[in-house]
Formats: C-alpha cells, sequence, structure tokens
C-alpha cells in the first residue's frame, strides 16, 4: 500500500467549487523535487555566503510551490 499526501485548500476564488485539490497537490510534489536538490546546494552555499545560501534553501517555499498552486485552478 502507497501512501499519497493529498493537499486540499479551500476558501479560494480561482475556480467555481472554492476548492483545490490538484494544484496544491502538484505544488507539494513540485516542492519536494526541489527541495533534494536546492536544500543540500544552498547549505554548501550558506558556508560561503550567507543570505545566497538562505535565498536558495528558500526557493521551493516562496517561488516552486505557488507557482505551481496558482498555475493549476482546479
Amino acid at each position: 500500500m502507497v501512501c499519497f499526501p493529498v493537499c486540499v485548500q479551500c476558501g479560494t476564488r480561482s475556480n467555481p467549487c472554492r476548492c483545490k485539490v490538484v494544484g496544491p497537490t502538484l505544488g507539494f510534489v513540485a516542492f519536494a523535487v526541489a527541495a533534494v536538490v536546492e536544500w543540500p546546494v544552498g547549505a554548501v552555499v550558506y558556508v560561503f555566503k550567507h543570505m545566497k545560501g538562505r535565498r536558495i534553501m528558500a526557493h521551493p517555499a516562496t517561488v516552486v510551490y505557488p507557482r505551481v498552486n496558482r498555475a493549476i485552478p482546479i
């Protein structure tokens, strides 16, 4: 049995149902994939340039997830 996280966002105005399932779920998957790559890179960069490392590690949460979530209206 494989468990898959399903994210639900209610109260949104981007569709008539006012609930989103596909966008937040795919956003979470994209966030996880980006985080696996960017967090170790950000940790190494953080040793030399603190602010640049922080921006790299924050990228999945501040850029990837919101863009994917907003791109899919359902």
